[in-house]
């Protein structure tokens, strides 16, 4: 086999990121394909029992099962890792199952969390309801406080866990300064950075330990396919991460990893584009007299904290109206903008976050977290701003704004 440059380390460090975000991690068959190929298999087949028995015991290179190894997955997780600046990368079934995968492998009865207040709802089900039941103590914090992560320490600590920008507030956590006091504690961090991916911020530059996606998202690009993966150390991803996955399963399938790989291909282009029309559609809302929560914008609260942090603003931002049925009005009064609760994709999209991602949650904790009857979460997409801010124009006027 010849020109396997996308897996040479000594290459690939070379390339900047738009160049790994094409080629990292390919790999040719004797075919010699230029695009990668898609391995639909759940086994594999050996020249003889010696050979099984070399690669169960880790004595020879080489795959053994799908659920374990793939092609096509390990060519994904290896562009991931390259792309966010991690040792090594385990691709996932979806994003919640790289989540719970990242918090479960290292957690034990007797440990301690701190997480952020506000994060995605289901992540919040984590630290709220599965973790608990498995004798994990959690501390829920505000991600924006940097102080409260030390002051929420206890001997018993093991990790944190939030994400930055947060969903659905676009809350800007301090990635620098947490870090820096998990470590000082010999505390792991945990970062959820679906809403910003590697094209626009690396936690692991700031000194974040773990990096957890929802691929499904930007990666994907598209809303094709559910994909997760978790990135980080070379000895956490296998010898804290890949036992837990090797025993529960949390596989992702050859097909979605090929979509995904197609998906970061033009990961970059995509994100800085949908952040140029979020930009412009959030000035845009802020002028209508709504009161808008986008990282790029001058009056969002952590607006320094977000320029250091990420290259731009991101594809997605919080509007608030006056309450649920005018939340629903406007949503109802949209020709263009989808009404849906996926984010990342290249089509623009509009959930009401109470009654949908973050439904689930009693009142109280989303009154907490700052999710209102009348929050609106929009992410941007790819197509012409103009029509975008025409699609608001007419559907604000509907009801009355």
């Amino acid at each position: 086999m010849k020109r396997l440059t996308g897996q040479d380390p000594a290459i690939t460090s070379k390339w900047r990121p738009a160049t790994q975000a094409v080629r990292g991690g390919t790999a040719r068959s004797e075919w010699g394909e230029t695009s990668e190929a898609i391995f639909l298999t759940s086994g594999y087949a050996y020249d003889c029992a010696g050979d099984a028995a070399a690669r169960f015991a880790g004595e020879q290179k080489g795959m053994t099962y799908s659920r374990l190894q793939n092609p096509t997955v390990e060519m994904l997780e290896q562009r991931i890792a390259m792309l966010d600046g991690a040792e090594a990368a385990r691709a996932m079934a979806s994003g919640m199952a790289a989540m719970t995968s990242a918090l479960l492998c290292q957690l034990s009865a007797g440990d301690h969390l701190v997480a952020a207040r506000t994060m995605f709802g289901s992540c919040r089900w984590l630290t709220d309801s599965l973790l608990p039941r498995f004798g994990i103590e959690v501390t829920i914090v505000d991600a924006v406080d940097t102080a409260a992560w030390e002051a929420a320490i206890r001997p018993n600590t093991r990790l944190f866990f939030f994400e930055t920008p947060a969903n659905p507030t676009l809350e800007i956590a301090d990635l620098a300064g947490i870090c820096a006091i998990a470590r000082a504690h010999g505390i792991r961090t945990l970062v959820d950075n679906a809403f910003a991916t590697s094209a626009l911020q690396r936690p692991l530059d700031f000194g974040a330990d773990i990096v957890a996606y929802s691929a499904t998202k930007l990666m994907d690009g598209q809303g094709r396919v559910l994909a997760g993966a978790v990135c980080g150390s070379r000895a956490f991803i296998d010898d804290v991460l890949l036992p837990f996955v090797r025993n529960t399963g949390p596989t992702l399938s050859a097909f979605n990893a090929w979509v995904v790989l197609k998906g970061l291909e033009t990961l970059d282009l995509r994100v800085r584009r949908q952040s140029d029309n979020a930009l412009a559609v959030a000035r845009f809302l802020e002028d209508r007299g709504l009161r808008v929560l986008y990282p790029g914008l001058d009056s969002h609260p952590q607006r320094a904290l977000a320029a250091r942090q990420m290259a731009a603003g991101g594809t997605i931002m919080a509007l608030f109206v006056a309450d649920r049925a005018q939340a629903h009005g406007l949503l109802d009064a949209l020709e263009l903008i989808d009404i849906s609760n996926n984010i990342g994709d290249s089509r623009s999209l509009m959930t009401h976050p109470a009654t949908t991602t973050h439904s689930s949650l009693a009142a109280e904790v989303r009154a907490e977290m700052g999710i209102t009857d009348g929050m609106l979460r929009l992410n941007v997409g790819l197509e012409d701003v103009a029509d975008l801010i025409e699609d608001l124009d007419r559907a604000l006027g509907a009801v009355g704004l």
